[in-house]
This record gives structure tokens, sequence and C-alpha cells, in this order.
């Protein structure tokens, strides 16, 4: 990496990379210009007695080394080299995180915390709080030697959360200025190149050449850029492709633009006023590119124009220092951070604003194609499917699965972070609701429900603020179902209970008995998981009249169980038998067999602990044999074993080893043990739960 690569490391805005410490290529380090005093001071810094070991105590933190200077400094280089030296140092690896957003908004702690976790493979529950995840990570390094890169700070609260409470980890960040707030921290200000490094720079990006044969016009050029970097880099490529130019006329042009303030916007308009017209308004519209990040994808949706058009001006712009490639499997380049403002203000100056909105919805519509696509790849089962799979263009579909999948891990934090600026502009949320929906199945659908879960919280949460905005109530019960089924899952079970109730009230606005019906029942089940009863009950008899007045059997027959498990764990063990087998009764109806055996079993063990055990000794036999018609090989499993615990209670062992051997027959030895775990109860309680009654009960 070259002391060009200004303010951004490859990664996405507020995402994370992981990568093993020593992973950095020699070819990096051999790229890298000047700054030698810098890193020798950083380096120093390390070793540098600080205020605890001063006063004899144990340092309790990470050491913070800060690299401060202007977007467009080399600040970010400087820390991927020093990161590149002390590799060897680190064996726990690099973790990289950027705190601000290309446009300049803050990224929020909590999410930088969830991808560091991500990175470190340490699973976080959706929808934890900051502190939470902060804590989180902090144990998570507690053991670990590694170095943390935090790009792009924009104060000390960003970083504090942040730091490891270990002296083994060292965190490197970089920041406009000094991070007031974190003691013993003494920034490294970066300003220009020496003029040495910064002639050799401009000769790698130009020609060595052109460089040599001028000296002078070459130092007079730098003294032109101030020797910044970013400014060098773009000269440099402005003269690459402009063989024939020569490097003092460019160096009069750059000191003639007087007016510009800064070194790097006097040669930023000179390399744009020699762009095409397509091509300057291609190179415009990548300010609007989400986390920074484009392919030939979005930029042909921006600018309206041909994929290949698109990846051609990608090529050129990168060729001229104007967009950065990224290390990755699919061709993408990122848009250097200092660059943005003035993209933006050329945007903002040169194209209506309806011309700006309708790029973005282009943007949007491509996205959502994109993830409908990569949905489709996994549907291949059938004729249908496969048709609707070969329907799609060409330019959109994806070869095969693994293609899909890779596209999606790499696209993620921009396709987020799309959906966050879709939701922000609040101009266009029909296709914001659109891609959130897309991006929602192709998550499902190539890493599940479970994996998916922290990134589908946040996409609740914008589905949420958009019906809430637009006072749709059907999607806001929607929203408010997704995001407490999370909450009561990791455990937040009071939370998930407010979503719940106002999940109903939202449902009955929007008239859907759906909504209030699954609302109602899971307001019944949080108060189950807090152990009230009574009110359990009433919500589950409330969801109940509601199915039994929709004629939905079904879901009838699935409540009275529900409430018949309430009244076991209450102790009502009457009502619980009566409820049982109302639920039996409705399953038979159904002709659900499978249901009405495991409600049997229910029965049963209702029956045990009642102090009935010939009761549960023929409620059981008769379980067993709706199982076998069900040729649910488990159940009979799992049955045989209660069969065989309630004859040992009953005196009759020699029965019980019957039905014991039988169990093994069924499902093997190697089984057994986790048929039993299932039986006791050790796997999460259902409904239909099978276990064994114990001494406490």
């Amino acid at each position: 990496m070259t002391d060009q690569a200004v303010d951004t490391d490859g990664t996405a805005a507020g995402g994370v990379v992981p990568s093993h410490a020593g992973a950095a290529s020699e070819s990096t380090g051999a790229q890298f210009v000047g700054r030698l005093r810098e890193l020798k001071e950083l380096r120093a810094d390390i070793d540098r007695a600080g205020l605890d070991t001063l006063s004899g105590r144990k340092a309790p933190r990470a050491r913070v080394l800060l690299i401060a200077g202007r977007p467009g400094s080399g600040r970010t280089a400087l820390a991927e080299e020093l990161a590149r030296q002390l590799a060897a140092d680190y064996p726990d690896g690099l973790l990289r995180a950027r705190l601000t957003e290309p446009d300049g908004t803050r990224v929020p702690t909590e999410r930088t915390a969830r991808e560091l976790l991500d990175a470190l493979a340490v699973p976080a529950p959706p929808g934890a709080c900051e502190d939470t995840l902060s804590e989180l990570l902090r144990d998570a390094l507690k053991e670990r030697r590694a170095l943390l890169l935090l790009d792009d700070a924009v104060d000390a609260e960003q970083v504090d959360p942040l730091l490891p409470d270990t002296p083994d980890c060292l965190v490197v960040a970089v920041s406009g200025g000094p991070l007031t707030g974190i003691p013993d921290v003494r920034p490294c200000t970066l300003g220009g190149l020496d003029k040495a490094a910064a002639v050799e720079l401009l000769a790698r990006a130009a020609g060595p050449v052109r460089i040599t044969v001028d000296p002078r016009a070459a130092e007079s050029l730098v003294e032109a850029c101030e020797a910044h970097p970013a400014s060098l880099v773009l000269a440099g490529g402005w003269l690459s492709a402009r063989p024939k130019a020569a490097v003092a006329d460019l160096a009069k042009q750059v000191h003639d633009l007087a007016e510009e303030t800064s070194p790097l916007a006097r040669v930023f308009r000179q390399a744009y006023a020699t762009l095409s017209g397509p091509s300057a308004r291609i190179l415009r519209l990548l300010s609007l590119a989400p986390a920074g990040h484009v392919d030939a994808h979005t930029a042909s949706a921006l600018a309206g124009c041909s994929v290949s058009g698109a990846k051609a001006a990608l090529g050129d712009f990168a060729a001229l220092g104007l967009v950065r490639p990224v290390e990755s499997p699919i061709p993408q380049y990122e848009v250097p951070g200092c660059l943005v403002p003035l993209l933006r203000n050329l945007t903002e100056t040169l194209d209506r604003p309806a011309e700006i909105q309708l790029a973005r919805a282009r943007m949007l519509e491509r996205t959502v194609r994109l993830l409908q696509a990569c949905r489709a790849v996994t549907e291949t089962d059938g004729a249908a499917a496969r048709d609707k799979h070969e329907g799609l263009p060409r330019a959109v579909r994806f070869p095969c699965r693994a293609d899909a999948a890779q596209w999606l891990r790499i696209r993620q934090p921009a396709l987020l972070a799309a959906a966050r600026l879709a939701v922000a502009d609040g101009e266009l949320d029909t296709l914001a609701r659109r891609l959130m929906a897309a991006l929602t199945r192709a998550l499902v659908a190539h890493r599940g429900p479970e994996d998916a879960a922290p990134e589908l919280y946040g996409i609740h949460r914008l589905v949420l603020d958009v019906a809430e905005r637009r006072d749709l109530p059907r999607e806001k019960a929607a929203a408010l179902l997704n995001l407490a089924d999370l909450d009561a899952r990791t455990g937040r079970t009071h939370e998930a209970l407010a979503r719940y109730r106002a999940a109903l009230d939202a449902g009955r606005a929007a008239a859907d008995p759906y909504a209030t019906g699954r609302a109602m029942e899971s307001v019944g089940g949080a108060y189950q998981e807090l152990g009230d009863w009574s009110r359990a009950c009433d919500w589950y008899g409330r969801a109940l009249a509601q199915r039994l007045a929709r004629g939905e059997r079904a879901d009838a027959a699935r409540l009275y169980g529900r409430i018949g498990a309430v009244h076991t764990y209450a102790g009502r063990y009457g009502e619980a038998l009566r409820n049982w087998s109302s639920a039996v009764t409705g399953h038979r109806k159904n002709g659900d067999v499978a249901a009405q055996a495991r409600a049997l079993s229910e029965m049963a063990r209702v029956q045990e602990y009642a102090g009935r055990p010939e009761e549960s000794l023929r409620t059981c036999q008769e379980a067993v044999e709706w199982a076998r018609q069900a040729k649910d090989v488990r159940l009979q499993a799992a049955l045989q074993l209660r069969l065989a615990d309630t004859l040992e209670r009953l005196g009759d062992p020699a029965a019980a080893r019957l039905h014991r051997g039988a169990a093994e027959r069924m499902l093997g030895t190697e089984h057994q043990e986790a048929v039993r775990l299932e039986t006791n109860g050790g796997a999460v309680p259902s409904a239909y739960e099978i276990r064994s009654a114990s001494a406490e009960d």
C-alpha cells in the first residue's frame, strides 16, 4: 500500500475486515513511500512508559496510537504500514474498522462492535445494546494479542468503548484531530511528505522517465500540490494518461488555480476537466454509492448506462487515481473518502435534484433485481423455479448458488448501507420497502434465519421506521412481531412483551386477523416465559377464541395444547387434562395423526404428575399406537422410553426393559442418549414436549 491510500483501506464504510496480522503482502511494504520519521515515532511510542507504568500500576487497557491528519494526507496508509511492520508481534491478527461513513455520518458503536465480534467469530445476540456488545468485545479480546485499526474516528466517544481491557493488544486510531478524553495518547500529526518522498510518489504514479528528465518541473509540481499525497496521486494519474503533456505545464496549471483553497481541490479540478461528458457524469454520481463501494452494476444503474460502459469507465477512473480497486473476488472499487465531498459538491451543482433522485431510484431498483436473482438461484428444485431463474436478464443472473452467496457476503455492507440510506432519504419508501424485503429473503435463503438474525434485526427496525412514517399498520405489526420474536429468542422477554402488545394494536388498526391472533398468542407466550401463568392462560384463551370464531381448527387445537401446558406448569392438572383432551380431539378431527400422538403423550405426562400412573400407562400406549400410524420413529422411541419409566414406577422392571430395548432397536444405541435428553426436558420446551416427571414434580 502506498502513501497515496487516503482515508480508506479497502473496507466498507462502517464495516470490519478481519485478517491475520501477517497477511499483509511484502509488496505492500515495498510500495510505501516516506513517513520514516513518523513510523519511528509511532514504534517508539508503543514501548513508552505510560502514566500507569510511572505510577507503578500495570496498564489496564491497550495502548492507543493516534495518527492525525487531513483527509488525503495518507493517514490510513501510514496506519496500514505500521500494522504490517508490527504483524509478527500480534499473532491473533489484525482487525480493521471504519468509524465514519463516506458522507461523514458517524457509524454507531453498536454496529462497529458487532462487526468486530463477527470478525472474531464470537456470536452476539441480535438487537443487543451498545454496552452489551462492547462488553462482549472486551471479553473476547482479553485472552488475545491482536491489533485494532480504527480508521476515520470522529472523537473519543467512538473509540473508547472499543478499547480492549488488556495491555497485550494495540489500537491504532486514525482521526482528523486529537481524541480528547482518552488518556495517555500522543497524536502523530501528518503534514505533507518530504520532498524526496513526494517526488518518488509522483514518479510511481506518472512513470519514472518523465520525472527523471525534468526534476525541477517535478519539484515545482510537488510544491504546487503542497506535497499532499492524494494530490500527487491524482497529478500522476493525469500525467500517465497524457504521455505528451509536460510536467511543467501541469505544475503551472495547478499553480494558476488559486481560487481553490486546497491542493487536492486544484488537482482534482484539473483531472475532472479532462473527462468526457458521460465519464464526468458517471464520476459525479459515484458519490451516491452506498458505503463508498461501487461495482459495475452500481455505476451502471446510477448513470443509466450499460454495464460494460460502466466497467470501462471504472477502469479509467482507477488509472487516474479517482477510485481505488478493492481486493475482492468480485471486481469493485472504492471512492476515496477525501474525494467524496468534492464529487458531492459537483453533483449538487451540475445535476438537478430530480436527476439525482432518479439515479438513486435506478440504483435501488437494480439492487432489488440482483437480490431477487441471488435468491432465485437457491430455488432451482422445481421446473417453475428453474424457469423463473432462467427468465431473469443475463446481466443480473448468477451462474450458481456459490457465486450468489459470495456476492451477497462481499456486498453485504453496501447492501445494508443502501437500505439505511433509502430509509433515511424518505422520498423512495416504496423502493426501500422492496429492497428490504428482497434483502431479507436473500439473507434467509443463503444463511438461514438464525445465522442472519443480527442483520435481520436491523432490517426489521428500518421497516418499522418506514411503516410508522407512512402509517402502514399492517407492515408495522409485521415488523414489531419479527423484532419481538428476536427479542424473545435472546432472553429480552420484557422488551418482547412490549413489542407484542404494540403489534396487537397495529394489527387491530389494520384489521389483520393473522397479526392480531399471532400477537395475542405471543403475548401469552411471553407471560408464560415470565412465569405468570394466569395472564398466559388469559391471552392464550383470547387467541383461542379468535381461532374458533374464524374456524381455524388446526391453530385452535395447537392453542388448546399451549393452555394445557401452562396449566401443567401451574400445577392445575385437572384444567391441564381438559385442555389436552380438547387438543387430542381437535387433532383427530383435523386428521393430524402425529400431533394427536404428541398431545396424548402430554396427557400421559400430566396424568403421571396427577398421581394416576395406570391412566398414564394406558394413554401412553394409545399414543404409541398413533405414533406408529404416523410413522414417526423418533416419537415412537420417545414414547417407548416414557412407557419404560412409567412401568418402572409401577414395579414392572421386566416390561420396562422390553420397551427400552424397543426404543434402542428403533433408533440405534448411538441415538438413545439424544432421545433421553429430549424426553427429560433437555430440548427447548414446546407445546408438545415429551419429558418424564422429575422428583420435584
